[in-house]
């Protein structure tokens, strides 16, 4: 049974991340994960709006996941986002600029029409903003400044994507990690100099 409800949900991921969400019906989901029309309305009773929350949430989950491992494995802190961007940039131009991610076209889409699908995002998007703010605090970066910092960065990702997406070039990606860690670089040492 869970078997099927991922299935489910990775369908709908590519469907949304090709087609946007208002693009792709039940009966495309249905074809692409195989799973009947009756077995999506089983395992999401709120039809495609609860189903496209379930991609949000497990989405949102994946990215936050994949930046604390390149977090984890970076250098120094500055680097963490130049890694980032570097393997945003990579992922990229290997799917031929396909959208690496529904949550931002989702909540484009549907930010003003579903409260559910808007929360759903929400809480994606601050997920991320609290992993960055983690990941710079613990560099040493007071808080407030970590915070502006964690939500530059987010709204860097979703931004430039589309960018990148639509000049279908990653040079965008690439630009927004050498200056993201220079944000970064620049507020380290800030705060070294303020605790001299």
């Amino acid at each position: 049974m869970a078997a099927t409800r991922d299935r489910i949900i990775v369908a709908t991921n590519e469907l949304f991340r090709r087609h946007g969400y208002n693009g792709t019906s039940l009966s495309q989901i249905s074809e692409a994960s195989s799973a009947t029309i009756g077995s999506i309305y089983h395992f999401f009773p709120g039809g495609k709006e609860a189903l496209a929350v379930a991609v949000v949430e497990t989405t949102g989950a994946v990215y936050r996941e994949l930046f604390e491992s390149i977090v984890a494995e970076a250098d120094n802190p500055a680097a963490a986002y130049t890694d980032f961007f570097a393997g945003a940039a990579a992922a990229l131009e290997e799917s031929d600029f396909i959208d690496p991610c529904p949550i931002g076209t989702i909540a484009r889409e549907v930010a003003n029409s579903s409260e559910q699908l808007r929360q759903a995002a929400k809480r994606a998007f601050d997920s991320w903003i609290d992993a960055a703010r983690s990941h710079l605090t613990a560099a040493g970066i007071p808080t407030d400044v970590a915070n502006e910092l964690a939500a530059v960065f987010v709204s860097t990702v979703e931004g430039v994507f589309v960018l990148s997406r639509t000049q279908r070039t990653t040079t965008p990606l690439t630009a927004a990690g050498r200056h993201l860690a220079a944000l970064v670089e620049h507020a380290m040492t800030d705060a070294a100099k303020s605790r001299a």
